[in-house]
């Protein structure tokens, strides 16, 4: 008998493949059609007991496009490519977080890159 390798998962969509380019760009729509307030946050360990992720810059309030969230998105990665980096959804009628998924994973050239 074979034993694959046990793979670390993490938030929302942990269970797949990571989101490639066009993914990350379709799941942001979502959150912005969904009327959610996009953020961004980063953290040196993705663990379930980290609760607390540090909110790079303010959420993006005033209508952002995609290309906003992914450009802060790109600017949070080149800031700390050592740190993991999640887009989280806020929806403040319900005052909670709700989804959030990782962008990028220390070590990786995962994620978006508009360049």
């Amino acid at each position: 008998m074979r034993t694959l390798p046990i793979e670390r998962r993490f938030e929302t969509f942990s269970y797949l493949p990571p989101l490639n380019d066009e993914q990350i760009r379709r799941q942001i729509q979502y959150i912005l059609d969904q009327g959610y307030i996009a953020g961004i946050e980063f953290n040196d360990s993705p663990e379930p007991t980290a609760y607390y992720w540090t909110m790079w810059k303010l959420p993006l309030f005033k209508n952002p496009s995609v290309q906003d969230v992914l450009y802060e998105i790109d600017e949070c990665r080149s800031e700390y490519s050592d740190k993991y980096v999640r887009v989280v959804g806020f929806d403040n009628i319900r005052q909670c977080q709700v989804m959030s998924f990782i962008v990028h994973k220390p070590g990786s050239n995962s994620g978006y890159r508009p360049y």
